[in-house]
C-alpha cells in the first residue's frame, strides 16, 4: 500500500513537541551491522506484535471538512493501542478523551467504528489515501521512512531502551538534494527489526519535528480474534466506496500523471493514476487533483498562513520541513495539491511540469 501521504502529511506535518516518553539506558545490545538492520526493518511488516504507542504533533491544519480527521490526527497528542498480525490483518484504536475510534483491517477491506456511535463503516482499502492512525505507529512509519535507504545514507547510533526493549539505533541522512529532512533516528528491536521509536529532524532543527514511540510492546502475534470486528448490539454497518478525498480523487478523476516529476520517480516504480507518490525514504512528494469545492476553501485557508506566498505556480506554504503548493486550474477553481518533504523549488518545478502536460 502506498502510505506516503503519511510521510508527506504525517511525517512532516507533525511539527512540534517531541513525545514525552521515558527512555532508560539500555543494557548490552547486540547491534547488527547497519545494512543488516535496515534489511530487517524493511522486512518487519510480517512481524506480529501488540502494544501501545504515542505520537505528538502541534500543527494546526486548515479547518477544511475534507481534511478534518487529518487535522485532528496531526494537531494533537495521539494515543494508540494496536494489534498487528501482518499488513493485511490488524487493529488500531485511537484513544480520545471522549471515546475511541477503532479501525480493523481484514484483507482488502477495513471497518472503522467510532466507539460512542451506533454506526460502523466498511470500505475497500484504497492504494491511495490520507494518513490514518495506523500510519503514525512507529512500526509503520519507521518502515516507510527506511524504504529505499542507501548504504551510504545509514549509520549506527547509540542504542536506547524503548518500551522495555534494548533497541539498536540507526541514523538515516538522506542524500537527495530535494529533501527538507536533515536526518531520521530510529531504534528497532535488533532481532526482528521492528521499529520502536522514530525521531524525524527537519533541516537545521535541534529538536525532532516528529517523535513517535511505543510505550508498551509485546513481540508476539496477537490472536486472530483480537483483530476481528464484531458489531455490538445496536450498531449498524454501512458501506462507503471511498474513504477520503485522496481515495476519491484516485478513483474518479480523469487525470494521468507522469511516472517522474521534478526528477523524482514514483515510489513503487509504476505509472500513477490520478494520484502520484514520488521519491524514496523520507524524501517524498504527493500530487493529486482537487475539485473546485475542495480546492477553493483550502486555497483561502493556505493563503492565510503567515509564511504563504502567491507565486505564478499557485499558493505556496512551507510548514517546518514540509512544503505545500496548491495550483489553480483555469476556469474550474480546482487545482493540483503538491506536498512533501521536498524544497519549495522542487514543488514549483513539479507544478510547471504538470502545467506543460495539462
Amino acid at each position: 500500500m502506498r502510505r506516503w501521504l503519511v510521510v508527506v502529511l504525517a511525517a512532516v506535518l507533525l511539527v512540534g513537541v517531541p513525545v514525552a516518553v521515558r527512555h532508560r539506558a539500555p543494557g548490552a545490545v547486540a547491534q547488527p551491522q547497519a545494512a543488516e538492520l535496515v534489511a530487517r526493518i524493511q522486512d518487519s511488516g510480517s512481524v506480529g506484535w501488540s502494544g501501545r504507542a504515542q505520537s505528538r504533533g502541534s500543527l494546526q491544519l486548515p479547518d477544511n471538512d475534507s481534511f478534518a480527521t487529518l487535522g485532528q490526527l496531526l494537531g494533537q497528542q495521539v494515543e494508540l493501542r494496536a494489534w498487528w498480525r501482518g499488513p493485511r490483518s490488524w487493529r488500531v484504536d485511537r484513544i480520545r478523551s471522549t471515546g475511541e475510534t477503532d479501525t480493523f483491517r481484514d484483507g482488502g477491506g477495513q471497518v472503522r467504528w467510532i466507539f460512542e456511535s451506533e454506526r460502523a463503516t466498511f470500505s475497500p482499502v484504497s492504494t491511495i489515501r490520507l494518513p490514518d492512525a495506523v500510519d503514525v505507529l512507529p512500526a509503520t512509519l519507521g518502515r516507510d521512512l527506511f524504504q529505499g535507504a542507501r548504504a551510504d545514507e545509514v549509520s549506527v547510533i547509540a542504542p536506547e531502551r524503548v518500551a522495555g526493549v534494548d533497541a539498536a539505533g540507526l541514523r538515516l541522512t538522506p542524500a537527495d538534494a530535494a529533501s527538507t529532512v536533515d536526518h531520521v533516528d530510529l531504534w528497532a528491536d535488533p532481532v526482528t527489526g521492528l521499529p520502536l521509536r522514530v525521531d524525524l529532524y527537519g533541516a537545521g532543527a535541534a529538536v525532532p519535528a516528529l517523535t513517535t514511540a511505543f510505550t508498551e510492546v509485546t513481540l508476539a502475534a496477537p490472536d486472530p480474534a483480537d483483530v476481528r470486528f464484531r458489531a455490538p448490539e445496536g450498531v449498524t454497518l454501512a458501506y462507503e466506496e471511498s474513504t477520503d478525498v485522496a481515495a476519491a480523487a484516485n478513483a474518479l478523476e480523469q487525470v494521468d500523471l507522469p511516472a517522474t516529476v521534478a526528477g523524482l520517480a514514483t515510489r513503487d516504480g509504476q505509472d500513477p493514476g490520478a494520484v502520484g507518490v514520488y521519491g524514496r525514504g523520507p524524501t517524498t512528494m504527493i500530487v493529486f487533483p482537487l475539485r473546485g469545492n475542495v480546492a477553493r476553501p483550502l486555497r483561502d485557508q493556505l493563503g492565510r498562513n503567515a509564511a504563504a506566498t502567491q507565486t505564478a505556480a499557485g499558493t505556496l506554504a512551507p510548514v517546518g520541513p514540509i512544503s505545500v503548493l496548491l495550483t489553480r486550474l483555469p476556469g474550474r477553481g480546482g487545482g493540483f495539491l503538491l506536498a512533501g518533504t521536498v524544497t519549495p523549488e522542487t514543488l514549483t518545478a513539479a507544478a510547471a511540469q504538470l502545467q506543460e502536460g495539462a
